[in-house]
């Protein structure tokens, strides 16, 4: 029997807290580099980085008062003095960190320690990561100061308080009492008639960071942002049922009925007649595969699949699949026997087939840098693994299709833009410079094209609701020229592929529901192709999560549904 609830405790994780090192564990922490941190201080902070980026100090400066503000006034708690935080040019930086003891794992956003309260965390690959992991961050800040600083309470009383309200109230308060992701765990617990009542939400079954966003949604829609201090202080004092009595002047018993009728009246009117209808067939699910089978990448050829899955339990692993039978052919990469790989970066990038369908590449974390690694898709040989000259960190690599370059997102300083690799001659050379965050890209049949989600527009008009979010843009390789596609604005549309007449399929979370749309470039309409009750959606909503073979007449994308993740297969005339 899988257990796949505590894969997802141990590896979907936005951010950490921790107060000793015994709570880490795994293989010892490597360290190859030696940073020299300069400090920036702002009234309430030192922020300490290397970056060489005269803008960004300033900008994470802005932010993190931004975020300070705003937590006080809800958590009516003030850090006295300067609070440090550390930020790291990239993740594979911060896996090497000696702010903390132990190892950190690729899932780790950031980590909050308490004895200094210092806030430990990488510049994430994209503006919106970083700026609400620092949100989520600071309220554990803050937490800690109120619990460790408070008249009758001290670290052994955050026994008291689940997982699960602590991590979902830095959710709250760093997105907001809406979002899509959380909504869609909702709604699969609804439709599968698996909301659990309080008790329950301690099971790790049912994952802390969506299950706590969403009780504190439910909690303040009760009783306003007022309730939130009081209460959480109350359970560190006095348990958690005791402070529903003293501070909600209710049972837990009570409580917990009405979060149940809550998330299932909130949510229960958006599912219709229950009746969930994914377009295609199932192809990858927990008998030939593992219980998250995520990041599915289709053959130019359309005969294989490579995708990421828990399927030996132990780690999450790249895999071989048949595209049309499903069937298993063999594990291609693993980092238990690749020693010296110390991670994949399987969160939020997925990766991608050479033309010929005979190798298949994706990134990695090695010797504190991200590398590209080439693997032969049908032995899972090695064939080169690649350094980017001047590029420690970067995802989502794109194949061209002549073969002889790779585009990535890389993050350089602070910022996120595209940079191409020459397989022949090694040169990296920079596509897009811009303060705006690149992900997803995907090269048209002819290679003139790139496809790409941006916050190019979000970011001119402002963010929404505290929030900046993704439109779907093109790239004119050739003379560097792009173009913005304004769809959905204030929605996050991210995966584009092409299909077979030169659209725009993407997935978008317009309405609340991660569905595919197909965007016709030439009339500027707009379709939906699928109407999935949960959602087309990886680990995160920045996950890629569908591709398309070379013919663009099959396309393959993960599908959550009871906890799970799966892969379905469809042709054109599924969509219909």
């Amino acid at each position: 029997m899988r257990a796949p609830h505590i894969i997802l405790a141990l590896l979907l994780v936005v951010s950490s807290i921790t107060t000793m090192q015994a709570q880490y564990f795994g293989r010892n922490k490597p360290n190859y580099e030696q940073f020299n941190f300069k400090v920036y201080k702002t009234p309430h902070f030192e922020i300490y980085h290397y970056l060489n980026n005269q803008e960004k100090p300033a900008e994470l400066a802005g932010w993190s008062e931004h975020w300070y503000g705003l937590h006080q006034r809800v958590l009516r708690d003030t850090i006295l003095g300067l609070n440090p935080l550390i930020f790291y040019n990239d993740h594979a930086d911060f896996q090497q960190t000696n702010a903390i003891g132990g190892s950190v794992g690729v899932g780790t956003g950031g980590v909050t320690e308490a004895l200094k309260n210092r806030v430990i965390m990488p510049i994430a690959m994209s503006n919106q990561q970083t700026f609400h992991v620092l949100g989520h961050e600071m309220v554990h800040a803050f937490q800690y100061d109120m619990i460790l600083k408070g008249d009758s309470t001290s670290m052994r009383d955050f026994g008291n308080i689940p997982l699960w309200m602590t991590e979902g109230l830095a959710e709250y308060l760093s997105i907001g009492s809406v979002d899509p992701h959380t909504a869609m765990w909702m709604r699969d617990a609804v439709l599968h008639d698996d909301v659990p009542t309080i008790k329950q939400l301690n099971n790790p079954k049912y994952f802390p960071y969506r299950y706590g966003h969403a009780f504190w949604a439910f909690l303040t829609g009760l009783q306003g942002d007022k309730v939130i201090a009081p209460f959480y202080e109350g359970t560190a004092r006095y348990g958690f049922d005791e402070a529903c009595k003293k501070v909600l002047n209710m049972s837990s018993a009570d409580l917990s009925k009405l979060w149940v009728d809550a998330i299932k009246m909130k949510f229960g009117p958006y599912l219709g007649d229950k009746k969930e209808n994914p377009a295609g067939k199932e192809l990858i699910n927990g008998k030939n595969g593992g219980e998250m089978n995520i990041s599915p990448e289709i053959s130019p050829n359309g005969k294989y699949i490579m995708f990421m899955s828990e399927r030996s339990l132990f780690s999450i692993d790249l895999y071989l699949a048949d595209a049309r039978t499903g069937e298993v052919l063999r594990k291609v990469a693993n980092t238990l026997t690749d020693g010296h790989i110390d991670d994949y970066n399987f969160i939020e990038s997925s990766g991608a087939w050479s033309p010929d369908s005979r190798q298949f590449a994706f990134v990695a974390v090695s010797k504190g840098q991200n590398i590209l690694v080439i693997k032969e898709a049908l032995s899972g040989k090695t064939i080169r693994e690649v350094k980017m000259k001047g590029l420690p960190a970067f995802s989502n690599p794109a194949w061209s299709p002549d073969g002889k370059t790779i585009v990535v997102c890389g993050l350089l300083d602070g910022q996120v833009d595209l940079f191409s690799y020459n397989l022949n001659n090694k040169n990296v050379t920079r596509l897009t410079n811009d303060r705006y965050s690149e992900m997803h890209p995907e090269w048209s049949a002819d290679g003139s094209q790139l496809l790409f989600a941006t916050d190019e527009l979000s970011w001119r008009r402002g963010s929404d609701q505290g929030r900046w979010t993704f439109n779907i843009a093109s790239l004119d390789v050739a003379s560097g020229q792009s173009r913005n596609f304004d769809v959905f604005p204030g929605a996050n549309n991210l995966n584009p592929v092409l299909d077979t007449a030169g659209n725009v399929l993407f997935l978008s979370d317009r309405d609340g529901f991660r569905n595919i749309y197909k965007y016709e470039i030439t009339t500027g309409k707009v379709f939906q192709l699928t109407k999935i009750l949960t959602g087309v959606s990886g680990i995160t909503q920045y996950s890629p999560a569908m591709s398309v073979d070379a013919r663009r007449d099959r396309l393959v994308y993960s599908y959550y549904s009871k906890n799970n993740y799966m892969i379905y297969t469809a042709k054109p005339a599924d969509f219909e």
